[in-house]
């Protein structure tokens, strides 16, 4: 059974930093990418980034302040924010596809991560 649990998020003042992971189970996470979305209030998912084999890429409000890493021995993907604004303020999800198979994709129950001072 396919399973992504994030964690991390929380109550952080403009300015400070905050790390996301996401543990994944129930599938070979080395042959999947990664991709983490957040959702702001009223707003629709946005994609953030993603880390597909090697390589990551970013939406361009969070480039140069967000980092998507994987630790494949851990079966775990993280996002460390830095610089975060309260426009960061959204539920942050982790989601799974495969690039070869398009009916996997899965997605965590999301964490809130509110910038506030």
């Amino acid at each position: 059974q396919v399973q992504l649990v994030e964690s991390g998020g929380g109550l952080v003042q403009p300015g400070g930093s905050l790390r996301l992971s996401c543990a994944a189970s129930g599938f070979t996470f080395s042959n999947v990418d990664m991709r983490w979305y957040r959702q702001a209030p009223g707003k629709e998912r946005e994609l953030v980034g993603a880390v597909t084999g090697g390589s990551t890429n970013y939406a361009e409000s969070v480039k140069g302040r967000f980092t998507i890493s994987r630790d494949n021995a851990k079966n775990t993907v993280y996002l460390q924010m830095n610089s975060l604004k309260p426009e960061d303020t959204a539920v942050y999800y982790c989601n799974a596809v495969h690039k070869l198979f398009t009916n996997f994709n899965y997605w965590g129950q999301g964490t809130q991560v509110t910038v506030s001072s």
